[in-house]
């Protein structure tokens, strides 16, 4: 099963027509056009993707690989094809090593309940790092519970970046497995992966990625950063909810058992005994999310259909500009400072909790997300509560941005009353 290329020709970057693809955009919250600053929980979906799905369900809908007749057929092709796509799109070696799932969460589940049962015994190691989102952590601590694996944690600094020199430090014979973010979700931290993929593998250890705010915002080539596994979500890119991706080598995903039992995942069935499917089908029990397969393949094509440089710079820019607007207002404080940073910027007010921050923008039209954002460990870290969160997505504007900042000066301005 061969990587199938997606579409090849990138066209010139333009954010008006780029927001013209956003149906959604285009709408007005309690009187005022709408600001989606909110990408880095879930982006719009353009209007490819969107007719993509509708194509699928309303003409070509059937379950796939065990039907002979033509739609079935052909709706198995379009699955197979979009694996191929997500294949092309990482860089992944051979299409057999994507493995669709509901999301990255489900993916770090996977992992962990197949290669961590596998591998991990008592007083055996997995390192993760204290910019986690709780999706690498939960799993990892079940595992440990199960297993009596030590669960330890790479620091970080005031400023949102890794301890290196401590990473490598904790890194010992009983590393079995380091779990990482790409890019943290709550700060926009771009972690050095080759250097903590090359320390790790020094030890024998593997490595899994937590690619769920990185892949569709920077290229990933998983041969070249030579990591073991990579988790990413459909609908943070683009595509739809409900489907996600996880990358493994294919000598690893040989090798590791079947997490789920049931219909596709096997190759014959008695009572007495069973025998799995090859991968990718082996992790792949029941009906799958086909045409959620088929829409990730769509968003894609579409991120795809891009100059991706041209895009990485506007939202680089994006963020650069909401970093230096915001930081110029007296009580407000930027969390997450480091240098190399995607598009995300959190703070929090002096005088305003962010879920006050966060309620009031909406009242203006501007969705951003305000709390721990799923990183509990790393607010208290940090020793907050919460921050409030605007994460841009290829679509966003300097206008938005200004009236962000705009908004927060309104909120700030009522709670100095």
């Amino acid at each position: 099963m061969n990587a199938k290329n997606s579409v090849p020709v990138a066209r010139a970057f333009d954010v008006e027509a780029v927001r013209r693809d956003f149906p959604a955009l285009h709408q007005q919250v309690h009187g005022h056009p709408l600001v989606y600053l909110d990408n880095a929980a879930s982006a719009h979906k353009p209007r490819a993707v969107i007719d993509t799905i509708t194509h699928y369900y309303s003409t070509d809908y059937s379950n796939v690989h065990r039907g002979l007749h033509y739609l079935s057929e052909r709706c198995s092709q379009a699955y197979e094809d979009a694996r191929g796509k997500v294949a092309s799109f990482i860089h992944a070696k051979d299409a057999r090593e994507i493995i669709f799932v509901r999301g990255t969460t489900e993916a770090i589940n996977l992992v962990a309940n197949t290669y961590g049962r596998k591998h991990v015994r008592a007083g055996d190691e997995i390192l993760i790092s204290a910019l986690e989102h709780h999706s690498n952590i939960v799993p990892w601590q079940m595992l440990c519970e199960q297993t009596g694996g030590v669960l330890k944690v790479v620091p970080v600094s005031d400023a949102g970046e890794l301890d290196l020199e401590a990473f490598e430090h904790l890194l010992s014979s009983r590393t079995r497995l380091v779990a990482v973010t790409h890019v943290s979700n709550a700060l926009g931290t771009i972690n050095p992966l080759r250097r903590i993929i090359d320390a790790a593998h020094a030890v024998g250890a593997r490595v899994l990625i937590d690619g769920a705010q990185a892949v569709h915002h920077m290229p990933v080539d998983v041969q070249d950063l030579d990591c073991d596994f990579y988790a990413f979500s459909g609908h943070k890119m683009y595509g739809p909810t409900g489907i996600g991706v996880l990358y493994g080598k294919a000598a690893l995903l040989e090798a590791m058992p079947p997490w789920q039992g049931g219909g596709e995942m096997i190759r014959e069935v008695s009572f007495e005994r069973s025998t799995y499917a090859d991968i990718p089908f082996k992790f792949e029990a029941g009906t799958p999310h086909i045409v959620g397969a088929i829409g990730l393949g769509a968003a894609v094509d579409y991120i795809s259909s891009f100059d991706r440089a041209a895009v990485a710079r506007h939202e680089h820019e994006l963020m650069t500009y909401a970093t230096e607007l915001l930081g110029s207002l007296p009580g407000l404080r930027i969390v997450g400072t480091v240098a190399n940073k995607a598009s995300i910027v959190s703070f929090v007010l002096d005088d305003a909790h962010p879920h006050d921050v966060g309620t009031i923008l909406d009242r203006y039209g501007i969705a951003v997300r305000a709390g721990h954002h799923c990183t509990m460990p790393l607010m208290n870290r940090l020793c907050l509560g919460g921050t409030t969160r605007a994460s841009f997505a290829m679509y966003n504007t300097r206008s938005e941005v200004e009236r962000l900042v705009a908004g927060v000066g309104k909120v700030m301005e009522m709670f100095r009353r």
